[in-house]
């Protein structure tokens, strides 16, 4: 009797150390990820320490028609002129009601009211180039609506500027930072790209609660209309170098910053893949588009995707890839072409094979969906 009594104190001794045991993990488990919400399950994260998440693949889908769209109206005031296609003759408009489905599953709805409930006290700061400059116009309309007007304002700070939505205390802010390394005027205002310095961009990132970087473009531009006249990078400098081995360098610059100066407790970082061009080169041109491309028989990965990728899986901090190339690349319908700035249709018909923007997207347009996108990954 007493020896089970003495195996059964025994038993039990090992049964709470077991539980104490489990309990301690699932609490530093919990912690290691407690900026994880609920609907994490849907991100396709790329990084080093933690397996993916993916429940739902965003970027695999089709373009389906919704009368209900676009989630905002075309006067919004915070729209560039270069992106008001119907406000500078476009006459269709059809290119504002496609909503992207993806295979499986569904994009909530974006809710302005709910976002700015969510983002209440933050900063979500879009860094990189005009395309990305496309996108912040995008999300600051499609939450704007919701706000008075006298609660509401844009404020500039040098490469910078921010909207403001007083009675949340957030802000909504785009960082010009095209390559995210610096490009500096150098003798003779040649244009010197440092492929080791970033810190004259990145200054204006610290303290930021979500980050959204973009960088390809620039990179991608041909001799003829090149981003820089040198490259640096230490004390050595290049009249010529690879472009994508350029781009990697650059990458990797940034990412070391990430890496050494960003805490994942406090700020969650994207990177929005390449935002595709419907031009020549690409096999048509975009004016006179009226619907989506329905599939891709050969879908096309960007090498500078794969680049990305690459340098991704090599940082500490976890960085969210939000991959729009293969949808984006389906919507030829959805570019300013010869819209960029309001004239009369004559005056447009003799543009249209000279002065036709295939590149960034006009609003309401793709880059709503794109937000839509970012809302349910946050």
């Amino acid at each position: 009797m007493a020896k089970s009594h003495l195996f059964f104190f025994i038993l039990l001794v090992v049964f709470f150390f077991c539980c104490f045991s489990y309990i301690e993990s699932s609490k530093y488990d919990q912690e290691e990820l407690q900026w994880l919400d609920d609907k994490d399950d849907e991100i396709s994260m790329v990084q080093s320490r933690h397996s993916s998440l993916r429940t739902c693949d965003f970027a695999k889908g089709k373009w389906v028609y919704d009368q209900t769209y676009p989630l905002y109206d075309a006067t919004c005031p915070y729209l560039s002129t270069a992106v008001t296609c119907r406000k500078n003759g476009r006459p269709d408009s059809d290119y504002e009601k496609w909503k992207w489905k993806p295979h499986g599953c569904s994009i909530p709805r974006f809710d302005a009211l709910d976002f700015l409930g969510r983002m209440r006290r933050k900063r979500i700061m879009l860094v990189g180039d005009s395309i990305m400059r496309n996108q912040w116009e995008s999300l600051v309309c499609l939450v704007q609506s919701v706000v008075p007007t006298a609660r509401k304002t844009v404020i500039y700070n040098g490469p910078t500027m921010a909207f403001l939505a007083l009675d949340y205390e957030m802000s909504i802010e785009f960082s010009w930072a095209p390559l995210l390394v610096e490009l500096r005027k150098g003798p003779d205002s040649k244009r010197i790209l440092h492929l080791d310095s970033i810190e004259e961009n990145a200054k204006y990132w610290r303290g930021v609660d979500v980050l959204v970087f973009d960088s390809a473009h620039w990179w991608t531009h041909s001799d003829k209309w090149s981003s820089w006249d040198f490259v640096m990078e230490g004390n050595n400098i290049y009249k010529n170098i690879n472009p994508t081995v350029a781009y990697e360098k650059g990458l990797t610059t940034w990412a070391k910053w990430i890496d050494l100066n960003l805490d994942p407790r406090r700020t969650r970082v994207f990177f929005r893949s390449m935002s595709p061009r419907h031009n020549r080169e690409n096999g048509w041109k975009c004016h006179n588009q009226k619907e989506p491309l329905e599939y891709f028989s050969r879908p096309h990965v960007p090498e500078q995707l794969l680049v990305l990728q690459k340098v991704l899986r090599r940082m500490e901090f976890p960085v969210y890839i939000q991959d729009i190339t293969t949808m984006s690349a389906l919507r030829r319908d959805g570019h300013p072409s010869i819209y960029a700035r309001a004239s009369g249709e004559k005056n447009n018909q003799q543009l249209k094979d000279h002065d036709s923007d295939c590149s960034h997207w006009c609003l309401p347009g793709v880059p709503d969906t794109w937000n839509e996108i970012l809302n349910a990954m946050l």
